[in-house]
């Protein structure tokens, strides 16, 4: 009875500690909380300052309300782009999607050198920019690899200008950026399959669901968490392309595969136009955070934003 009182005792005294404010855990966070607050909070500041001013990066910056949107709302330019970028969004995300889940499940089997083949759908990933940039270039080239293969199997001469026509040019970029996105979110969907236990499909095999009917009632379910992640992620990179429209076409032909990001780019570092740059990045940042609830909200219901 003595020994039952004691414990009882212990217990209400750690609950009141636990009750207790400690600074302890915010003195660990301070470091990250201070770096992130230089390197991202207070230049998101600064740009939203920035968007209501006309600064050139010589003189200092001049209030001038809210004309930078006005001018960007009447800005024919500005809307063709973002209509590229909703391009780059619709065709390349649910590819990035769905294709890096179907080889996360082929790379998650048991077989001999089975990571020699993750290593290589996984090398995109680390493999540079511009690196990448300049092959595609050359893939893409009227009398590239791609135009060679595609003659080998019509039998005549094919010379598609991929990168000179304003109907194939931005569709060439999205299938490099589908490229290079592959093999990072196969690593993300990977983790997930590995911690799903065998045993739920050793249970499903034995009700009749073998084969890919298996991953329809066990892994996309369970494997709901991180679509979601990679959803949101991939919508947020497809509306930033920036690095394969610089190297492999600088927005051309037409702007016909200009974004918002290069747009913003070519008016904040090449016009000088920095407060008008600022409102565009204002702007798509509305836009990201207007699709990330929608990509929440469609693919979970249920969740809670």
């Amino acid at each position: 009875m003595k020994l039952a009182t004691k414990v009882k005792k212990q217990v209400i005294r750690k609950q009141e500690i636990g009750k207790k404010f400690s600074f302890t855990p915010y003195l660990f966070l301070l470091p990250a909380i201070a770096f992130l607050g230089l390197t991202s909070f207070l230049p998101v500041l600064q740009a939203i300052y920035l968007s209501f001013t006309n600064y050139d990066f010589v003189g200092s910056p001049t209030f001038n309300g809210w004309q930078n949107y006005i001018n960007l709302w009447r800005d024919r330019t500005f809307w063709k782009v973002l209509g590229n970028t909703l391009v780059y969004l619709v065709f390349a995300v649910p590819s990035l999607v769905v294709l890096p889940l179907v080889l996360a499940i082929l790379v998650n089997q048991k077989l001999r050198s089975i990571k020699f083949f993750r290593a290589i759908y996984y090398f995109p990933v680390i493999v540079s920019v511009v690196v990448a940039g300049i092959a595609w270039k050359w893939v893409y080239a009227e009398n590239g690899i791609l135009n060679y293969f595609l003659s080998i199997i019509s039998f005549q001469s094919v010379k598609i200008p991929w990168l000179t026509d304003p109907r194939t040019a931005i569709f060439a970029i999205i299938a490099v950026v589908i490229w290079r996105g592959i093999g990072y979110y196969m690593v993300i969907y990977l983790a997930g399959l590995q911690a799903i236990p065998a045993d739920l499909y050793e249970a499903a095999a034995i009700d009749g669901s073998d084969g890919w009917q298996k991953h329809f009632d066990i892994t996309i379910p369970l494997m709901r968490p991180y679509i979601i992640l990679v959803a949101v992620i991939s919508s947020i990179s497809a509306m930033k392309v920036f690095e394969e429209v610089y190297i492999m076409s600088q927005g051309g032909p037409a702007n016909s595969t200009k974004t918002v990001v290069y747009y913003l780019y070519d008016k904040g570092f090449t016009s000088l136009e920095m407060g008008y740059a600022s409102a565009i990045g204002v702007f798509l940042f509305l836009i990201i955070f207007i699709i990330s609830i929608i990509t929440f909200k469609f693919i979970n219901p249920a969740q809670r934003v």
